[in-house]
């Protein structure tokens, strides 16, 4: 069920989770407050606890605002930066293979291969383990960050540009995203050296490459013990190194066997699948554990600002219930279908909003299966209204308003949170002078600012017999593709 998912989601925040709610914390101190009070008494049905009722809050809001799509829409693109990177670092691991061993008309400088085929990797290696001891969060990984620099790119609009700020403050305050940018590093890197690797077994099965050793400083006793020291550790784990002797014949002045220049192409393999491939695919490892670790550890910091000015709406103790409360100018009230907790309840619910004293309330002839709720004036009934409908929403409730009044906005809000916590929920407008649909009547602007909020016409009725008896008897399958909220 959904509000099984709901209640679930909120008991087991995700990343996307903290994310989303930090993303709408960064944009609220920037741009001020939404207007959420449907979103807080949503958040404070599902209970939990501060930081879930926080979660909560941000998903609701963020479904509303649109934000859950701008974030699929960023993951999208950090998946195609992604892609785009894999695909040039297969590109740079054939590159440096076919660079290093050349057409095969040369001999090949043993000494020099090794520096094209590995050199890079190892600096870049290097400066990400003293990166641990310079205490920077992100050095050593700058294809990770040139991924997130790819990510920026794609984004477009104010809020997008919101997304990777947020997301980089929730990992560094989890200590997260060091290790998730070092895997993104170690893994493009990786797929680099698969490429290099897979490359160099090609071309050296395809061509004759014959291979040496140049130097004018060193003795060959020195490249002796250099080759030597590098060949231990893959003759370690069962590849074949040459021998001391061949080594002091690959100066470039002997004619060598080919299975001379066969165990240097081993030796050159092996370097690079010891020293390159293995290191990093070990590291991959451990960054993608270590972030795993570290994105489970994540949580909400309440005293940042944004956060800390919730915990009174969000506490039952002390919960804001006006509807009337200041809002920013692009809020448009509508109906917002609820993630019901409860089941519906079948008794049929009569309300009226803010009547004048002088109407009799409850109407004559109210069927007797019909509950009355009673008229709604102030702040603290609507408060409880919604607080019971939450708890106990109704299969069918009918809503009567005076029409002779003009519709204010909090009327308006207020219709709108009660049809999205029904089952189906209609409006009746009491008291209508003819002609009511001639243009600029209150009858007319009724109708406006209802259709706005998301009622459909046969939602509206202008006869409180007929709206009595679709509430008392009509069944509410006939109109469940007439409700509002089914459809927005």
């Amino acid at each position: 069920m959904p509000e099984a998912r709901a209640l679930h989601k909120a008991r087991t925040p995700s990343l996307r989770a903290y994310w989303i709610a930090e993303t709408l914390r960064l944009r609220e101190a920037l741009w001020g407050p939404l207007e959420d009070a449907m979103e807080v008494r949503r958040a404070r049905a599902e209970g939990a606890d501060f930081e879930q009722r926080v979660l909560a809050r941000a998903h609701y809001l963020a479904q509303r605002e649109k934000l859950d799509q701008l974030v699929h829409q960023w993951m999208q693109g950090s998946r195609l930066a992604l892609t785009g990177l894999c695909l040039a670092a297969l590109l740079a691991g054939a590159g440096a293979a076919l660079g290093a061993l050349g057409d095969g008309n040369r001999p090949v400088n043993l000494l020099l291969a090794l520096v094209a085929l590995l050199g890079l990797n190892s600096l870049s290696f290097l400066f990400w383990l003293l990166s641990f001891a310079a205490g920077t969060p992100a050095s050593g990984t700058w294809l990770g960050e040139c991924w997130l620099w790819l990510t920026r790119k794609l984004a477009r609009g104010p809020d997008a540009a919101l997304l990777p700020r947020a997301l980089i403050e929730v990992l560094g305050r989890g200590n997260a995203l060091r290790w998730l940018l070092g895997g993104i590093t170690h893994a493009l890197w990786s797929i680099a050296l698969g490429s290099l690797l897979l490359t160099l077994l090609g071309v050296l099965s395809a061509r004759r490459y014959s291979f040496n050793w140049e130097t004018t400083l060193l003795s060959p006793d020195a490249f002796v013990a250099i080759t030597t020291a590098l060949g231990w550790l893959p003759a370690q784990l069962g590849f074949a190194m040459p021998s001391e002797a061949v080594i002091r014949a690959s100066d470039g002045l002997q004619q060598l066997p080919e299975s001379a220049q066969a165990l240097w192409s081993s030796w050159l393999i092996a370097c690079v699948v010891v020293y390159g491939l293995l290191p990093r695919l070990a590291c991959l490892i451990l960054s993608l554990l270590v972030t795993k670790a570290r994105l489970g550890a994540i949580r909400l910091d309440p005293g940042l600002p944004g956060y800390a000015e919730l915990r009174d709406r969000l506490s039952p103790a002390s919960e804001n219930a006006g509807i009337d409360s200041p809002q920013t100018p692009p809020f448009q009230a509508h109906i917002r279908q609820a993630e019901y907790a409860y089941p519906l309840t079948g008794q049929p619910l009569l309300v009226g909003i803010e009547l004048p004293p002088d109407r009799p309330w409850p109407p004559t002839g109210l069927p007797g299966t019909v509950a009355d709720l009673g008229v709604v004036d102030s702040r603290s009934q609507r408060k409880k209204l919604l607080d019971e409908l939450q708890a106990r929403p109704p299969q069918r409730m009918l809503m009567a308003c005076d029409a002779q009044q003009t519709p204010d906005r909090g009327v308006v809000a207020l219709l709108a949170d009660l049809a999205g916590l029904a089952g189906h929920g209609h409006v009746a407008l009491l008291g209508l002078v003819p002609p009511a649909a001639s243009p600029g009547t209150r009858a007319a602007i009724w109708q406006d600012k209802l259709l706005a909020a998301g009622f459909t016409p046969e939602q509206i009725h202008t006869d409180l017999a007929a709206a009595l008896d679709w509430l008392a008897g009509m069944p509410a399958g006939d109109y469940a593709t007439g409700n509002a909220h089914a459809g927005s």
